[in-house]
Parts: structure tokens; C-alpha cells; sequence
């Protein structure tokens, strides 16, 4: 059942891509978070650079001016593996930006027997996305200590932990603009087995540098089918 749902909800979402409303949020939302990520990387680039100055004194080499070269070149690679962790708060902000449109988009398309959906106020939305994002960090940065206790589990520890807290947001999301908050934090205890699954799927790939930049739409508009098929 639940498979069935998951499956069912991405290859509708995946089957949208040609539409040019979809088409037009998912390609905002790759160059979105491409460009959060350069920013970051951009950042610690900058940081690098003041930190380690023009030149380093190194014991029996003394002055030496490559450092800051070998220094750059492997802060390319450092940030590649970070970015599989970078990805998890990136796409919960980009939804949390775009999932009205994804899912307007969506509705629009596969159900458009259903009456407009009601408007999340710009505040309340901006309060959950701070207090997601807060959670999000602090969780990943505690599971550091289950990553270096469990080390050969630590990409599944990953999985599971990002599936939870991504699946409990997206569809949390997407519910709660077809029937409040108080509903939708009722069906998403109701289905969680369904949702944890779904959102460990999408953290699967958001783990693979490039294919992450087009996981945070197609997540969306995936949750939105699911939280449809689900309520119905």
C-alpha cells in the first residue's frame, strides 16, 4: 500500500515536468538552490582565504606561498561532501518558498474538481519554516555523535533521520492548506509509516551531488499527491 502510494505520487509528479508551469518552478527552484550553494561554498572559500593570509610559515620549509592554492583546490571536493549535508535545510526552505506554486500547479492538473486551497499567512508560514529549520539543524548536527559511534550505518542514520523530519514537513505542508493545521497534524500521525518512507526516499537522492537540485520540487509536488491519495 504504502509503496504503492509513494510510487504512484512520483511518476505523476515526474509525468508534470513538461508542463510549463511546473517546468517554470522547478527550474527557478534548481538555479535557487544552485546559487544557495555557491553562496555557502563562496563563503567558506572567503573564510579560507582570510584565515590562512598569502603566505604560510611552515617548520624546516619556512615561507611558502602555495597553502592557499592546495587549500582552495580541496575546499571543491570538501564542499561536494558537504553539500549532501547542506542539501536537507536547502530544500526545506526552497519548499517551504515554492510548495503554493508546485502544488497550485499539481491541483490544477489532477484535481481540479477540489475548491481553491486556503492561503497560508506569509507570517505563520515564515514562524513554521524558522522553527523546522532549527529542529533540522540541530538534529543532523546531534546525529554526528550516532555518525562516529555507528560509522559504517552513518549514510543510512542519514536517511532515516532527514526521511523523517522531511516527510513530516512536506507533508505537513501540503495538508495544511487543504485542511488546517489541527487536521493535518492528525492524518500525518496516521500515516507516518507512509510519510517516514516517502521522505527517506527523497533524502536518498537529495545525497547525490547534482540530481539534489531537482529533489526539493519534485518532492513537493510528490507530497501533494500523496497527502491526496492518502485523505482519499
Amino acid at each position: 500500500m504504502a509503496f504503492g502510494v509513494i510510487f504512484s505520487a512520483f511518476f505523476s509528479a515526474l509525468g508534470q515536468i513538461g508542463d510549463p508551469r511546473f517546468r517554470k518552478v522547478l527550474g527557478l527552484g534548481i538555479l535557487l538552490t544552485f546559487v544557495l550553494l555557491v553562496a555557502v561554498y563562496a563563503a567558506f572559500l572567503w573564510f579560507l582565504q582570510v584565515t590562512l593570509g598569502e603566505s604560510s610559515t611552515l617548520p624546516v620549509l619556512g615561507e611558502v606561498t602555495w597553502i592557499n592554492d592546495l587549500a582552495t583546490f580541496a575546499s571543491l571536493f570538501f564542499m561536494l561532501v558537504l553539500s549532501v549535508f547542506l542539501m536537507v535545510p536547502v530544500a526545506s526552505a526552497i519548499t517551504s518558498m515554492f510548495l503554493d506554486e508546485v502544488a497550485n500547479a499539481v491541483e490544477d492538473k489532477h484535481y481540479r474538481h477540489l475548491p481553491p486551497a486556503n492561503k497560508v499567512p506569509f507570517g505563520e508560514a515564515f514562524k513554521d519554516t524558522v522553527n523546522f529549520l532549527g529542529v533540522l539543524i540541530a538534529a543532523n548536527i546531534l546525529a554526528f555523535i550516532l555518525y562516529a559511534m555507528f560509522a559504517p550505518l552513518a549514510l543510512f542514520i542519514f536517511w532515516g533521520l532527514n526521511g523523517f523530519l522531511l516527510g513530516r514537513e512536506y507533508f505537513t505542508l501540503a495538508a495544511i492548506r487543504r485542511v488546517g493545521r489541527v487536521e493535518a497534524k492528525k492524518l500525518r500521525r496516521k500515516h507516518m509509516g507512509t510519510i517516514w518512507l516517502a521522505g527517506t526516499f527523497m533524502a536518498i537522492p537529495l545525497s547525490i551531488p547534482l540530481m539534489n537540485l531537482a529533489i526539493p520540487i519534485l518532492g513537493a509536488a510528490t507530497f501533494t499527491h500523496i497527502y491526496h491519495k492518502l485523505v482519499r
